[in-house]
């Protein structure tokens, strides 16, 4: 007997298929008779419906459905409605989703199925649910979907178990945009104003000064000696500032009309305000990552660590990476072309932007990248998985790049990294001991544990040297009969060991010359073949 299981935002309702088609069930012409209530009703049966307490349980039992886990609540309704006992072999119930099916039938020991056959059914289940159960309409159906929909999709939102990491995300692609924006917009104002003042573009290089310069200066011919302290501020040089004065009367550009000039300034006023729009918002960047990742921006710095955490997806994502991933992240072009066309594999992706690469001589970028990118993959499961924030480890992990630069300029052997980490566990206790935090998240013995152990170990062993010191002196000279013979068995062993190695690496010697020789006499043999003549005629002709 097949029962079919179907989950609708009202409650749990179980049916029986009273006739099956398995054949036939993909046909055009069944599809369509599913449709129809006076076909589709004599091939399935209302067995028993339960409607949910309250929007909160449904929204527990939805969420169970969802991660395919068996709910309490489902379960205690199967067991009371399928049959249980001799019948229950026989009893088979058909579930559309496959992991909440063996979920069930882990739980509740149930047969479960879940193929074409069943979703075929629970399809026809779903257009007329709510004809089957009374006082149920089309429209009050409607509205408990929607309303469960809309508290389902709520509580996914604010359960985020990447913490705030989406605003890093938004911020760094924002702030990525406004700085080709920017830099667009401050060569328009340098096209636009090069008409009235073309010497300005080769005294002044920085975008920013520029435009904070035609906005103070409009008109070139208005410019006077009491208008240096003023562009000082802005330039922070005198000898600049100069020379823009007397550029500005020994000038080439063209007049501009008053009209222009208002045009230009508007135009200059908004350039402003995005650049310091922008500057604002690096600075709340920097203060997002210290919150959220302080060890990784500790490491390679706030923009790159948002980069990768940005291109990564979350930041839990960027720690289940492996730090082979994290060195070529943003150079996925490069690699599969260097794939496609087996040439060399790019070193390194996003982590170009660190200072680390930068510093480290040409021959040393690969090694210093796949060095960078392991601590940067170390650094950001801490940052993931840990509970209270600290830079400690970020420091650590920094300190360990700069000792591998000097390593492979110098040749100055760095600290092992088991011992870093100890001095970094230390430090992070002493900080949690200031602060009076649970050390839930350090796994570090207490000092009074280990004074507790010595001790212990101590009284062990007086009571071992009383005990050895109580007994005959024929038992220890027995012990040390015993020990010599051990010693001359072990060198015994040892030696038929290393006789063995021995004869091991004789054969493997022997096979490998054979075999050079055998590739050797096949060279020569075929070296030793006559080639016959290109013009056989001739030959002919000449015998």
């Amino acid at each position: 007997v097949l029962y079919l299981l179907f989950e609708h935002a009202s409650g749990y309702a179980i049916f029986q298929s009273l006739a099956q088609e398995e054949i036939g069930a993909l046909t055009a012409e069944v599809q369509e008779s599913i449709l129809d209530l006076g076909r589709f009703g004599k091939l399935i049966k209302l067995v028993a419906f339960t409607p949910f307490r309250s929007s909160s349980n449904a929204l527990e039992n939805i969420n169970s459905v969802s991660e395919g886990i068996a709910h309490d609540d489902l379960k205690a309704f199967l067991l009371a409605n399928i049959p249980v006992g001799k019948k229950k072999t026989k009893v088979v119930l058909g579930i559309s989703d496959s992991k909440l099916a063996s979920a069930v039938q882990e739980s509740v020991k149930l047969s479960c199925q879940s193929g074409e056959l069943v979703l075929e059914l629970i399809r026809g289940i779903r257009v007329h649910f709510h004809k089957f159960i009374e006082g149920l309409s089309a429209d009050s159906a409607g509205k408990a979907q929607l309303g469960l929909g809309h508290s389902y999709s709520r509580a996914k939102v604010k359960f985020n178990v990447n913490r705030v990491d989406n605003m890093i995300i938004q911020s760094i692609n924002l702030l990525d945009q406004m700085d080709k924006d920017i830099n667009t917009f401050s060569m328009r104002v340098r096209e636009w104003y090069s008409y009235h003042f073309p010497e300005l573009i080769k005294i002044v290089s920085d975008n920013y000064i520029y435009v904070k310069l035609v906005k103070l200066i409009k008109n070139r011919k208005e410019l006077t000696d009491a208008s240096i302290p003023t562009i000082e501020e802005i330039t922070m040089d005198s000898a600049q500032a100069k020379a823009i004065l007397d550029a500005s009367r020994s000038s080439m550009g063209m007049d501009i009309s008053p009209v222009d000039l208002i045009n230009i300034e508007r135009f200059a006023n908004r350039v402003v305000e995005l650049a310091d729009y922008r500057s604002a918002l690096l600075q709340y960047l920097k203060q997002k990552m210290e919150n959220i990742a302080p060890n990784l921006s500790c490491l390679v710095g706030e923009l790159v660590g948002a980069r990768l955490i940005s291109h990564a997806g979350s930041l839990s994502n960027l720690a289940k990476y492996p730090a082979s991933t994290v060195q070529i992240l943003g150079a996925e072009k490069a690699l599969f072309r260097a794939l496609k066309t087996r040439g060399n594999t790019p070193k390194y992706g996003l982590l170009f932007h660190s200072s680390f690469i930068g510093r480290a001589s040409k021959k040393n970028k690969g090694r210093i990248s796949r060095y960078l990118a392991n601590k940067c993959s170390i650094a950001s499961r801490i940052d993931c998985f840990t509970e209270t924030t600290s830079s400690v480890f970020g420091n650590k992990l920094r300190e360990q790049v700069e000792d591998r630069l000097k390593f492979y300029d110098s040749g100055e052997a760095p600290k092992k990294n088991v011992d870093v980490m100890r001095e970094a566990l230390q430090e992070v206790s002493s900080l949690q001991e200031s602060k009076d935090i649970p050390k839930n998240t350090v796994e570090t013995p207490s000092s009074e544990k280990k004074k507790k152990k010595k001790k212990s170990k101590e009284k062990n062993r007086s009571d071992m040297e009383i005990s050895t010191s109580a007994e005959p002196t024929d038992s220890v000279v027995d012990d040390e009969s015993k020990k010599s013979k051990k010693k001359k068995r072990k060198s015994d062993q040892g030696d038929v060991k290393e006789a063995d190695t021995v004869t091991k690496k004789k054969k493997n010697y022997l096979q490998e010359s054979l075999k050079r020789i055998a590739i050797l006499a096949k060279v020569r043999r075929r070296k030793r073949k006559k080639v016959k003549p290109r013009n056989q005629l001739s030959n002919r002709a000449y015998s």
